[in-house]
């Protein structure tokens, strides 16, 4: 019987973990040293796969193999794609099915393996495009950054860990790493697609979200920290900028560029974005300033906030915005109900301690009732939109 294509990932080894070890780095530049094993077109530039005549019709294709709607949960959501095994993260069961079948012999990854398609996004150090695997059709996105670049930027051992951690993780709010390779120039991500893109383009199309959006958005977001946190992961930088949003409605957790394993719960070390950054991350280096998971609790209120609101509650210049998170200050607009306001005043709250736990927020007053009504039963009930 053949494995699912997940399986195939998961156990896949890539090329620069198969080759012999050697005083050259993984990112370093010497000619040669790490060009890639697949055929010539391993080395054909992105762009001009991107100009593929096929690529128009790939988003299509993706869309269409991923049929069928999810009912609005909470508490999580079906993949795109995965395999045949029965979730249970996020507080719901939800049964898997998988789309494709493969030969079950591994083999290594390389570029010639990928049909690329459009663009769906531009970073710092690179750009990600829709992708097809030939052999199985399994869709997916691929990330593509320069070597150079990356060291130029100073940020290898941020990828590495960024590679470490979300190639372990598996939750359905949370973006599949399926796998990762290389050639002499660029490394390449095998991502999950997410077909509804970026939720911070969604936000700003909307200005801001209605409560029961926000309300299941937040959930979500609630059940995929809280099994980053069991794993003793810290994402350290939670806004809607890092947010997808899957082809059924559901978000997706996509960047872990400055997430970090910390079995002891505890770092001192200042990142993120600034307006989302809690008040015990802002005098990074002394002793006894070490923080815990309890940063990214703060970051959700502020991102419960921004959906509803529109805008980070202490968004101003730097060094107001950074005056006003340490003192609190901040003001819920009167439109918010007073259900969600009280959920941001006991996650926005100075000590650490103090804040409400993740198992709270999802049994939040708010949560519960959005979560349970939905936005047509909400609509019914209070006899106009928000």
């Amino acid at each position: 019987m053949s494995k699912a294509l997940e399986s195939r990932f998961e156990h896949l080894s890539v090329n620069d973990e198969n080759e012999p070890p050697s005083n050259d780095t993984y990112y370093q530049m010497t000619k040669g040293t790490h060009s890639s094993k697949a055929s010539t077109s391993g080395s054909t530039s992105t762009t001009q796969l991107a100009n593929n005549p096929n690529r128009s019709n790939l988003l299509k294709y993706a869309l269409q193999n991923s049929n069928g709607s999810s009912p609005r949960k909470c508490q999580g959501s079906v993949s795109i794609v995965s395999s045949s095994r029965t979730s249970t993260e996020g507080g719901s069961a939800v049964q898997r099915t998988s789309l494709y079948e493969q030969p079950s012999a591994p083999k290594k990854f390389h570029l010639g393996m990928f049909e690329i398609g459009k663009p769906l996004g531009k970073g710092k150090f690179g750009r990600v495009y829709l992708a097809r695997e030939r052999s199985t059709g399994f869709v997916c996105a691929l990330k593509v950054l320069h070597k150079s670049e990356l060291v130029q930027g100073k940020v290898e051992k941020q990828l590495r860990r960024e590679i470490e951690i979300q190639s372990n993780l598996r939750h359905p709010n949370i973006l599949r790493l399926y796998g990762h390779f290389h050639d002499s120039k660029r490394v390449f991500l095998i991502l999950e697609f997410a077909g509804n893109g970026e939720l911070y383009k969604h936000l700003r199309k909307e200005n801001r979200f209605p409560e029961w959006k926000a309300a299941q958005y937040i959930a979500q977001m609630a059940a995929a920290l809280k099994y980053l946190h069991k794993k003793h992961v810290i994402h350290r930088d939670i806004k809607p900028e890092n947010i997808l949003v899957g082809i059924h409605g559901e978000i997706k957790i996509s960047d872990f560029g400055w997430s970090v394993h910390a079995p002891n719960n505890r770092r001192n070390t200042m990142c993120g974005t600034l307006d989302y950054l809690p008040p015990e991350m802002l005098k990074p280096g002394s002793q006894d300033n070490y923080y815990n998971e309890k940063v990214d609790l703060w970051s959700l209120g502020v991102l419960t906030y921004e959906f509803l609101v529109g805008e980070a509650p202490f968004e101003d210049t730097p060094v107001m915005t950074q005056r006003r998170i340490k003192r609190g200050e901040m003001k819920v607009p009167s439109f918010v109900s007073p259900e969600a306001k009280d959920l941001i005043k006991r996650l926005l709250v100075l000590d650490p301690e103090k804040r409400i736990s993740l198992d709270e927020v999802q049994q939040h007053p708010w949560i519960i009732k959005h979560c349970l009504k939905g936005e047509r039963a909400h609509k019914r009930s209070s006899g106009n939109k928000e």
